[in-house]
């Protein structure tokens, strides 16, 4: 424990919610979970961790099913939400198994009651938990259809009162127009969030986007595959694009 308190001083922001979207874990082959690009999620987590910062991640489970495509083949869209949430258990436990390995205590807390995989997501346990050093993983979203993982992470930031929402992607950041489209989109450094309303920037589903402004959270976007990304951004410095008041 003492080696994890030692340098707390030398970050930026103590209590984070990590967003990662499912896709991220995919990679270029067929398998849903590429097992390299988990550990160097993983890898990089645990540095923000012994750096004495307490993290929170939220993931999606686009790699493995997501509700809204589930719905333009037919499946009910409530029953297909339901599948996504499990989806993102999956990928919470596979997060949880290979954080476990490389030595980082963590806990799974679901939406859903499903006690022999995972906790009950209940906000003092999961604000204990990060008060001694474990990593919490938020799983199955809200718990409820028509809600994303975006909401999930605005949500639960918000309820811990973490001190920013850091979305890791994989682009650099919010441009004011599509850079794959335009070759003369232009990034953003920072942006308020009523320049990104009046901009009609695509930072967050709007039900997020909303919980966020309403409740001061900033979010920081930026590139998941830029080398130890996480860890400069615990530290503050300018990657990706940061959205506040």
């Amino acid at each position: 424990m003492s080696e994890r308190l030692a340098q707390p001083s030398q970050v930026k922001y103590k209590r984070i919610v990590l967003k990662l979207s499912g896709e991220v874990l995919r990679g270029k082959g067929s398998d849903p979970i590429d097992p390299q690009i988990l550990e160097d999620i993983c890898r990089q987590v645990k540095v923000a961790h012994d750096a004495s910062v307490e993290v929170c991640v939220v993931i999606g489970g686009g790699n493995i099913f997501r509700g809204l495509q589930g719905s333009q083949r037919g499946v009910d869209r409530t029953t297909g939400d339901y599948m996504g949430m499990l989806a993102t258990v999956i990928n919470s436990l596979a997060i949880m198994d290979c954080l476990e390995k490389i030595g980082v205590s963590c806990r799974v807390q679901s939406a859903i009651p499903m006690n022999q995989v995972a906790e009950p997501f209940i906000l003092r346990r999961a604000i204990r938990h990060l008060e001694k050093g474990r990593v919490v993983i938020f799983a199955a979203g809200t718990g409820n259809p028509y809600f994303s993982t975006d909401t999930t992470a605005a949500l639960r930031a918000s309820e811990i009162r973490a001190d920013i929402i850091m979305k890791a992607t994989k682009v650099d950041g919010i441009y004011n127009k599509d850079p794959k489209k335009h070759a003369d989109a232009v990034r953003y450094d920072q942006i308020t969030f009523l320049d990104a309303l009046k901009q009609r920037l695509n930072v967050m589903d709007s039900t997020a986007f909303s919980l966020c402004l309403d409740n001061n959270m900033p979010i920081l976007v930026f590139d998941l595959n830029a080398p130890d990304v996480i860890t400069r951004a615990i530290h503050g410095e300018q990657v990706g694009t940061l959205v506040h008041a």
